[in-house]
C-alpha cells in the first residue's frame, strides 16, 4: 500500500471501532430484565447471531427492509429456542433494544489511542450500513464523534455496502478522490470488495481470522495500523 499519497482514512463503525458484539450482549441482558423475560443471554446470543448476520445480509441485498429486520431477527431467534412470543413483545424488544442499545458503549481495545494517532496525519471519516439515528447516537456515546470530518451512513447514500455508489458519496462528502484514500473494516465483502473495487486502498481488520480473505493488508488489533499509516 502506498501510504505517502494517502490523506483521507474511511473507518467502518460496527464491529471495527464500536464493539457490536459486547454493546448488544449487553443491551439484551437489559431488555430481557426490563421486560421480565426469564431468558439465559448467552443461549438467546448462541441462536440471534447466526439470524442477524443473515438478516444484514439481506437487508444489503434489498431483500427485506429496516422493519421486517428488526421484527424477523428476533421472531426467528425465538422460533429456533421453540419459545412462543406474542408479536407485541417481539415489537416491544425490538424498539427497547434500538433504544438501549447506545447506553453501552464499549469500544475496541486502542481505539482512541489510534484515532488520536491518525487524526494528527489524515482526515477521518465513517462509512457504515447501520441506521443513521443509531449510529450517531453510538459515535456520541463513545466521545469519539469530533474524530470524524464526514459520517457517511447507507440510508443517506441510498445504497448499502459493497454497493459502489455509497463509497463514492463518501468520496464526494470527504471533498477527496479515491486514489488519496483507504477503507478499514471487519466485513470482508462490505467493506474491502466494496472499497476495491471503486479503487480505494484497504486494511482488513480480520479479527475473526477469516483464513479465505484475499492478499490484502491486514491487521487483527487496531493497534497495528500504525504499521500501514
Amino acid at each position: 500500500m502506498n501510504n505517502t499519497q494517502i490523506t483521507d482514512v474511511f473507518f467502518d463503525l460496527d464491529h471495527t471501532l464500536w464493539d457490536f458484539e459486547k454493546n448488544s450482549a449487553l443491551t439484551f441482558k437489559k431488555i430481557f430484565e426490563l421486560n421480565e423475560i426469564e431468558v439465559e443471554t448467552d443461549y438467546f446470543l448462541k441462536h440471534y447471531k447466526p439470524i442477524n448476520l443473515s438478516y444484514w445480509k439481506q437487508y444489503r441485498q434489498g431483500e427485506v427492509n429496516k422493519e421486517d429486520l428488526r421484527y424477523g431477527r428476533l421472531n426467528d431467534t425465538f422460533k429456533a429456542m421453540n419459545l412462543s412470543v406474542s408479536d407485541d413483545l417481539i415489537y416491544r424488544l425490538s424498539e427497547d433494544y434500538i433504544q438501549h442499545l447506545t447506553s453501552f458503549n464499549f469500544l475496541f481495545e486502542d481505539t482512541v489511542t489510534v484515532l488520536d494517532y491518525l487524526q494528527a496525519r489524515y482526515n477521518l471519516h465513517i462509512i457504515t450500513n447501520g441506521f443513521e439515528e443509531v449510529q450517531s447516537s453510538k459515535l456520541e456515546g463513545a466521545n469519539i464523534m469530533h474524530y470524524f470530518k464526514t459520517i457517511t451512513n447507507s440510508e443517506q447514500a441510498g445504497v448499502k455496502k459493497p454497493h459502489r455508489d455509497i463509497f463514492n458519496f463518501a468520496l464526494k462528502q470527504a471533498r477527496t478522490e479515491v486514489h488519496k484514500s483507504v477503507m478499514i473494516g471487519d466485513d470482508f465483502e462490505a467493506d474491502i470488495l466494496g472499497a476495491k473495487s471503486v479503487g480505494f486502498e484497504v486494511i482488513y481488520f480480520n479479527v475473526n481470522a477469516n483464513a479465505n480473505a484475499e492478499n490484502v493488508p491486514q491487521i487483527n488489533k487496531l493497534i497495528d495500523i500504525k504499521n500501514f499509516l
